[in-house]
């Protein structure tokens, strides 16, 4: 993504106030090789001296290491760099767990019982190395009458130390930071008419895991600068029209609850990404789904704005 690319709000002037900074990844036309940098005021700057020359996921490993250096950054007073392009934030996390139903104006558009905080989250996997792309990455959609691809905004929950069954009064610990997360899917191929037996009636890696279909950015935002993850708008738009309108206040169990869920199923590591499911407004119960040509423009106040093109396979 060309800085230019980013704008301030979304498209259709929905405002999401934007964080103060943000700690991405960027490549040169000199080096091609991912490093970390400050995003801030549309400008990339170099990391940090003592952050220099390494990825955000290099950071993330000793994240406690260097929460203060983190803390203290002042974007005015690092090196912008002019020819940055931001790519996406983690290249490549061991883990993207996403939760499904996890918002009750979401539950009841797609037509399911009202979900209870108090039940067991339902949780399934992205291939991480090829659905993760950037802000401004195209994703490459089928164009064969079968395919019918939706949009749906996320907070993505990046994990900042290892977790393995956390108590939800603790998850908070364990939290690096927070992304904008687009958890793209593919409802035509979601179910399978001839499988051999009902259990293999759904196909979540054709529904949920093709290449690209995981957008997260444009940067990683520190916990302490997001504050609470349960107040948060969280907008999305396809070319200028809003689609999605709502707040993580509607989260059906919160974002401690789900690491602490999460954390009992697998070991989370550093820089392994929860996405906390979406909010109202899908395309599915509207029969609207993307086209090659549209822009979809998710946004999470105090966490960014994240803009992808659709094209075709």
């Amino acid at each position: 993504m060309n800085v230019s690319d980013t704008p301030n709000v979304c498209d259709t002037g929905a405002v999401v106030k934007l964080p103060a900074w943000s700690l991405v990844q960027f490549t040169t036309s000199q080096h091609g090789v991912p490093r970390i940098g400050v995003y801030a005021d549309g400008v990339v700057r170099a990391a940090p001296t003592a952050l220099a020359g390494k990825t955000l996921l290099e950071v993330l490993a000793d994240w406690n290491r260097w929460l203060p250096e983190i803390h203290n950054v002042v974007p005015a007073s690092l090196e912008a760099v002019p020819d940055a392009t931001i790519i996406a934030p983690l290249t490549y996390p061991r883990a993207v767990l996403c939760v499904g139903a996890n918002y009750y104006g979401h539950a009841e558009e797609m037509q399911t019982a009202r979900p209870s905080p108090d039940a067991e989250p339902f949780f399934f996997l992205k291939p991480p190395a090829t659905t993760i792309v950037g802000p401004g990455a195209d994703v490459a959609i089928h164009v064969d009458g079968r395919s019918r691809v939706d949009w749906e905004a996320e907070l993505g929950v990046v994990i900042g130390k290892r977790a393995s069954m956390v108590e939800e009064s603790r998850a908070a610990e364990y939290i690096a930071g927070y992304v904008v997360a687009n958890d793209i899917s593919d409802r035509g191929l979601m179910r399978k008419p001839d499988a051999v037996f009902p259990v293999f009636e759904w196909d979540w890696v054709s529904h949920k895991g093709q290449d690209g279909f995981c957008p997260i950015g444009p940067g990683l935002v520190p916990a302490a600068v997001v504050g609470d993850p349960q107040n948060l708008r969280i907008v999305l738009d396809v070319n200028g029209v809003v689609k999605q309108d709502s707040s993580t206040a509607d989260m059906v169990i919160n974002v401690h609850r789900l690491i602490a869920h999460a954390s009992r199923l697998i070991t989370l590591q550093p820089g392994d990404v929860i996405l906390t499911g979406t909010p109202a407004g899908v395309g599915m119960p509207r029969n609207e789904y993307l086209q090659p040509g549209d822009t979809v423009t998710a946004g999470i106040e105090h966490v960014g704005i994240l803009r992808n093109h659709i094209v075709a396979k």
